[in-house]
Formats: C-alpha cells, structure tokens, sequence
C-alpha cells in the first residue's frame, strides 16, 4: 500500500478521524482486491481444490451418471440430440457452472470471516482507508475465481462432446447473467463470513448454497422429482437462471419455457438478491467493527 495512499495528509488529521477522497477509495480498493488475489493463489490447496473441482465434476456427472441421467431427459423431457454422455453434456454444463460457483462462495465465507477474527481489520480500521474496500477486495477477487471456474467448465463441457449453438449475443447475454449471479453469491457468502464466528464455521454455513442447485432442473428436470420437490424445482431462483443459460447455448430451455421470460425472472431474482445481501453486508461490517 502506497505512503500516499495513507498519508495522513491526505486524509485528513487523527483528531477529527480519516476524510476519504474518490481517488484515494479506489486506490484502496485496488489494494484490498490485489491482496485478496495474492491470499488465493498463497492457499495452493483451496486454489488447486476450487480449479480441479469443475473438470471432476463434468467427468463424474457426464461419463458416471449421464447414461442414467440422459435417459431420464428423453423420457420426461426434450430429446437432446447426440450420445449418451454428450447429450447429457449438452443438459448439465449450467447447472455445473452454477454448482460450482456455489462451492466456490465457501471460500469467500471463509476468506471475510478470517478477515473478521484473526484482527486484519482492527489494524486497516489503524489506517486512513476506505472501510468497504476491504468487502470490495474480497467480492471482486471472488467473482475472478469463479469466472476462471466457469471457464474451465466450459472447457471441460467441450472436451467431452457439448456442443452449444448460440451466437455471439447469446453467449454475451448468459456471460452477463454469470457474472450477475457470481456477484450475488459472493455477497450472500460475504454475509456468512460476517455473522459466524471462526473460518471453520463458515464453510459449514455456505454448505446450503451447495445443495440447491439439486434442487433445480440443473441435473435432471423437474419432471422427474417426486410431487413434492416439483414446485420447488420449477419455483426457485436457481431454475430459470439455469433455463436461461441453458436456452442461450442451445437455443432452448429444457422446460419449453421462452428463453426471454427465463432471463428476466433470472435477472429479477438475483438483482434483488445482489441489492439485499449488499445491503446487509455493508451493515454487518459496519456493525461488527464498531467500536472495535
């Protein structure tokens, strides 16, 4: 961090506390993200973890469960053209996008609630910064995170046999709902790290977010789930998020429903839920380091 950035000068005197310029917020924030970079390639583990699970993922579901999954899909849903295994990659590449940047909002969990309990942030609450640049820092390093993940998922979706035939504006339209999503999860992950109380028990309390994707036409369609689970399905915000994606690549969404209808409903729930845990956020930080 540069002396300038933290001159007190600049920033104003310790008697009436620090004075924030624009300039300077954003150079802080440009600090917090470049630390919070360098913490997740300094952890090789949870790094390796987060960029090897996607490739595993897309060999278990396509090659171990698509011959079962993919005939479940032509007798209860739209024939989707092809192989087994590859016409199954041509299903589940977005519900695996989503799954894994729902493991991947584990790690932010962790990465505030260490922030929030190993005593960082009472030595940058010492220093003249921008107090939610520190938030800033850690959702713009996970939204890297999960983008490279995303992209290895595509990857590995075209390596074994997906073959998606949309067009420059539709992969333009599902990377922004991506990134959309990805920004969301980060804040509600951030929101956990925020209220739990050690590392540990945040990877426990984003568990959650890990398992509604079941709970989605991700893997297979609704159609399939016993008459309980098929209004949870059909009803949650995961689905026409997967469906829009889904309808972008393909040219139709696995529910019959119009790709427009399933992106606006996609946008709906996640811009509101982007806003909500932002919000919510921001407050718990402020609450959490009061006084501190």
């Amino acid at each position: 961090m540069s002396a300038a950035t933290y001159s007190s000068a600049n920033h104003g005197s310790a008697d009436h506390g620090p004075v924030y310029r624009s300039t300077d917020a954003l150079a802080d924030t440009g600090v917090m993200i470049v630390r919070s970079l360098r913490r997740s390639v300094r952890d090789p583990e949870a790094f390796i973890t987060a960029l090897a699970l996607p490739v595993i993922l897309m060999l278990l579901f396509v090659y171990v469960f698509g011959g079962a999954f993919s005939a479940g899909i032509h007798a209860d849903g739209p024939h989707i053209a092809g192989t087994a295994s590859a016409g199954y990659a041509n299903y589940v590449v977005p519900g695996l996008i989503v799954l894994c940047a729902a493991f991947g909002s584990g790690t932010t969990a962790v990465a505030v609630a260490t922030d929030m309990s190993s005593g960082i942030v009472d030595r940058f609450r010492s220093m003249p910064i921008a107090a939610w640049s520190v938030l800033a820092g850690q959702i713009a390093a996970s939204l890297a995170r999960n983008l490279l993940a995303t992209a290895l998922v595509i990857a590995a979706g075209l390596a074994v046999g997906w073959h998606p035939a949309g067009g420059p504006l539709g992969w333009l339209a599902a990377t922004g709902l991506i990134v959309l999503f990805i920004t969301a999860l980060s804040w509600v992950a951030a929101c956990f790290g925020l209220v739990v109380g050690s590392p540990e028990a945040a990877t426990g309390a984003t568990f959650i977010l890990m398992f509604i994707p079941y709970l989605s036409t991700a893997f297979v369609p609704a159609s399939t789930m016993t008459r309980v689970l098929r209004p949870v399905a059909a009803n949650q915000p995961f689905t026409p998020l997967i469906e829009a994606m889904r309808g972008l690549w393909m040219g139709h969404t696995s529910t019959g429903a119009a790709v427009g209808h399933e992106a606006l409903l996609a946008v709906v729930y996640f811009g509101a839920i982007l806003l909500l845990a932002a919000s919510l956020a921001s407050w718990l930080f402020r609450h959490r380091t009061v006084g501190r």
